[in-house]
């Protein structure tokens, strides 16, 4: 069974950072396209960025592009997602996922329990 486990949340002011962290236990990233979404309350699931398993091709919502760096470490079976210039509407719960394919329309097909980050003053 994948588990995924996300961490690295908190409260951060407007402009400020975070990296979230997501650890994978019980499968082998190396083979698979992960990504990371957040779901904010009264808002539609954003799908914010994936990797691919091979190229090292990336995808960003424009939402987030240029402000979110994905990254992975298939050696210790995490994902990272660097946050910057974080805004009030980066408030969400972020979750970790594997992805069948990482496109524009990727569709998460499992993931954690998800991380709360709030970006306030």
């Amino acid at each position: 069974q994948v588990t995924l486990a996300e961490s690295g949340g908190g409260l951060v002011q407007p402009g400020g950072s975070l990296r979230l962290s997501c650890e994978a236990s019980r499968f082998a990233l190396d083979y698979y396209s992960i990504g990371w979404f957040r779901q904010a309350p009264g808002r539609d699931r954003e799908e914010v960025s994936c990797l691919r398993s091979s190229e090292g091709r990336t995808y960003d919502a424009d939402s987030v592009k240029d402000r979110f760096t994905m990254s992975r470490n298939n050696r210790r079976n995490m994902i990272y997602l660097q946050m910057r210039d974080l805004k009030p509407e980066d408030t969400a719960v972020y979750y970790c996922a594997i992805t069948p394919m990482c496109s524009e329309n990727w569709v998460p097909a499992g993931w954690g329990q998800g991380t709360q980050v709030t970006v306030s003053s």
